[in-house]
């Protein structure tokens, strides 16, 4: 018994060798080995399985269908023992970015998505602000004496009366101006006296000396007309009568009756009030739109339905650090006299930008403080998130887009924080999915290389033993299942 089960066993061995020796490849495949491109061969096809019988939709990976965050590159059970759901990867999704999500007509409607084109247009924009009605500063007109004095009379008495170019305003005694006409006096006498002289020289002294006494009357503000008439009465005057230099209102009187003053102090501050400037405040962010000599519309509260048609004359340099605003000088024409210094007036400035414009609803952007994103409609339920570059703000709530959009696209200007969402959710699954994936791939090369090493050395061990005569050695590598 014990001579029959050795010879059957040795029929066994002399039969498995046969079967290495004349078809190992064969042999290799059946009893559960691979060489390495069947390894490769049986990768492809599990990729190419991750196909749905059902649908024939290829799969993308598997989530929980209670936890969208779970997600799985293979099928099976979520940590709450739940079947995996697949994820289907639709034609033409391979060509967009990661970050494209596609959500079906039912979903669409139920968020309340709402749809708005790219267009151009003409850039508008009204700038609503509120001014200070003041003084136009190059019409302030200062009243003083180059000589000391005392004011003998006065002809305008309070502030805020209106004057005439060349009215009276007051009269002064001043010594200095009286020893100055007297000098002048004596001039006009001499020169008379000594203008039939028969010796030029002293005929041409005479007159430099009255020209003099005339230059220094005339540099102490005195007209021509009050100089010819010194010189017809042939009198000195005591006093001497100071006129108006403009038309205007007084806006600061210092002068009063028996009062010494000095040379160079202001007696009046005269106004003209036909010219007015307002001053107004605009936040930095407008700045763009403002250029000077835009025109500017002006109402007040006082005169319903009247209308002021200005411009803007000046952009002050700088910015208020309280409060973040520049300011303009605007002028306004005042021939009425109806636009009063400290008025609060409602400003509006209107600008534009030349030509046609790229224009989206303000409601379609999502500003994350980095950088400014809208979603395009690709069409059949895709929505790619794009960054672009806006531009200035305009009316309606519109922006000006510089660059990411063309004419005629269209994008999500509702619910489109629910898609971002969603987006970001989209592209972190892919980039875990494009690790994972990295991570397999090298830990598989890591094993083929260990493999071939072992297969070398075996294959070395084997030569040095010797192989069979009839037997070719195809050198593959084998790979366990």
């Amino acid at each position: 018994m014990r001579k029959n089960i050795g010879l059957l066993m040795l029929v066994i061995i002399i039969a498995l060798g046969w079967a290495i020796l004349v078809d190992p490849i064969g042999w290799n495949e059946r009893s559960g080995f691979r060489t390495v491109e069947q390894a490769q061969a049986a990768e492809n096809k599990l990729k190419a399985g991750m196909v749905d019988p059902s649908n024939g939709k290829r799969i993308k990976y598997w989530v929980a269908p209670m936890d969208p965050g779970f997600v799985s590159d293979k099928p099976g059970k979520s940590p709450m023992g739940m079947e995996l759901v697949p994820v289907y990867q639709e034609q033409g999704d391979e060509k967009l970015p990661s970050s494209t999500i596609r959500i079906d007509s039912a979903t669409i409607q139920n968020m309340g998505v709402r749809i708005a084109p790219v267009t151009k247009e003409v850039l508008k924009k009204t700038i609503r602000t509120y001014g200070s009605v003041t003084y136009d500063e190059k019409r302030i007109y200062a009243v003083s004496t180059k000589f000391d004095g005392w004011i003998e009379r006065l002809y305008v008495d309070f502030e805020g009366e209106k004057v005439r170019k060349g009215q009276p305003l007051f009269e002064i005694y001043s010594p200095e101006l009286v020893s100055a006409q007297q000098e002048y006096m004596l001039a006009l006498e001499q020169y008379r006296s000594l203008a039939e002289s028969a010796y030029p020289d002293i005929r041409q002294s005479a007159r430099r000396l009255l020209e003099a006494a005339r230059i220094r009357l005339r540099y102490w503000d005195l007209s021509e007309q009050q100089i010819e008439q010194i010189g017809k009465q042939g009198r000195v005057r005591k006093t001497l009568v100071v006129y108006s230099q403009a038309n205007g209102v007084v806006i600061k009187k210092n002068a009063v009756e028996g009062h010494f003053v000095k040379a160079g102090e202001h007696q009046y501050e005269i106004a003209d009030l036909s010219q007015v400037w307002v001053d107004v405040d605009i936040y930095e962010y407008e700045l763009p739109w403002i250029h000077q000599g835009m025109p500017a519309t002006m109402e007040l509260a006082y005169i319903p339905g009247r209308k002021y048609r200005g411009k803007v004359l000046y952009i002050y340099p700088y910015l208020s650090a309280k409060t973040r605003t520049a300011r303009l000088r605007l002028v306004f024409a005042n021939h009425d006299y109806k636009l009063k210094p400290g008025m609060y007036a409602n400003i509006f400035l209107e600008a534009g930008v030349p030509g046609k414009q790229l224009t989206i609803a303000q409601e379609a952007v999502i500003d994350t403080g980095m950088r400014k994103i809208v979603f395009v409609d690709k069409g059949k339920g895709r929505f790619e998130p794009r960054q672009v570059e806006l531009g200035v703000e305009v009316d309606k709530g519109r922006y000006q887009v510089l660059k990411g959009l063309k004419e005629g696209e269209k994008v999500v200007v509702s619910a489109q924080f629910l898609l971002d969402s969603e987006s970001r959710l989209q592209e972190a699954i892919q980039k875990m999915l494009s690790a994972r994936s990295a991570t397999r791939d090298s830990m598989k090369k890591n094993t083929m290389e260990g493999m071939d090493m072992k297969a070398d050395t075996a294959n070395s061990k084997t030569g040095s033993a010797g192989h069979s005569p009839g037997v070719k050695s195809k050198g593959k590598n084998h790979l366990p299942k």
